[in-house]
């Protein structure tokens, strides 16, 4: 009895850890309810402070439902807290960076912690006075803090992706976050158009890529569906893309066409989010198809990085 006792705790464990579904072999698949939030920005008049929180209390309805819904790893947009205020060049918006961990991600991990899940929260990170990135904090579901990424590539743009005026460049490479339910690896916005990116954190191990984003119509829709399911295919993971909705002021420049959506390891889009609504869209991925297509292409066995050293070298490109 008392072994039959620990085997059935076990699996209820296990179950709660993977949301774990018996297939018809008999075995334990691995199934991981992901979701991300897309959101139009709350407000547009007042200081850069009143804005942010505007938009993190328009957030904690929406990150409430993901939990009651039973999500488990949650992923938000860039910048989640205000505007993408990149769109002009102005040192108010400094005023709206913080320490990474610090005020904001201390908040939102009780609700990780509350609902057990998982949660990917992208923030404007002050180091030092002066010295600003552009990050995504990572948080299990215990509400534990597991560490960020900080955005590699930014862009200086047409017609308003001044962000080389806000952002220093990433300097802690791309680390590979262990949560509860999935090894998971983050990107921001303009890293996906760089393939390196998801290459590097499919090797070191991610299953899920998270890749949070804003993006407008005029500029990138006719690469959202292509460039990232390419990829998906290329490492064998599954990535998903988030990106904001509607039009802000007083800038204007494009429209932000949401669309936010999950892909899996064959390249086809599991579920996509509308271009104009608020809301939280939700896919269940199934972790055992990276082994089942990977095992089918081998394209990691065949990868030649010893033929790939120009590279690297100074001068190339």
């Amino acid at each position: 009895r008392f072994f039959a006792f620990c085997v059935k705790t076990y699996s209820r464990i296990i179950r709660v850890r993977y949301n774990g579904i018996l297939s018809e072999g008999g075995f334990m698949s691995r199934i991981v309810k992901c979701a991300h939030i897309q959101a139009s920005n709350a407000k547009h008049d007042g200081t850069p402070a009143e804005i942010k929180e505007a938009m993190i209390k328009k957030h904690i309805p929406l990150i409430e439902e993901a939990g009651k819904k039973g999500v488990q790893i949650l992923c938000l947009q860039e910048i989640f807290h205000g505007p993408y205020f990149c769109a002009e060049q102005d040192i108010k918006w400094y005023g709206t960076a913080e320490k990474v961990p610090g005020p904001m991600v201390e908040r939102l991990a009780e609700y990780a912690k509350k609902y057990q899940m998982v949660m990917v929260i992208p923030v404007y990170e002050m180091e030092i006075a002066g010295v600003y990135y552009n990050t995504a904090a990572v948080v299990d579901a215990d509400g534990t803090y597991l560490g960020k990424f900080r955005k590699i590539h930014i862009p200086h743009t047409w017609p308003g992706f001044w962000e080389k005026f806000y952002f220093k460049p990433g300097n802690l490479g791309f680390p590979i976050f262990e949560t509860a339910y999935a090894k998971i690896g983050v990107y921001i916005c303009y890293d996906r158009h760089f393939p390196e990116c998801a290459r590097l954190l499919a090797l070191k191990g991610a299953e899920i890529l998270f890749n949070p984003s804003a993006t407008t119509a005029g500029k990138s829709q006719y690469l959202w569906q292509l460039e990232q399911p390419a990829q998906a295919v290329a490492n064998g993971v599954f990535i998903g893309a988030n990106n904001r909705v509607g039009l802000e002021k007083p800038w204007e420049f494009g429209r932000f066409y949401g669309s936010s959506y999950f892909v899996d390891p064959r390249g086809e889009i599991i579920v996509k989010g509308s271009e104009d609504k608020d809301e939280v869209v939700i896919a269940d991925l199934n972790l055992d198809e990276i082994r089942e297509v990977r095992d089918g292409w081998q394209f990691f066995r065949d990868l030649r990085p010893d033929m790939y050293t120009d590279l690297t070298r100074p001068g190339s490109s």
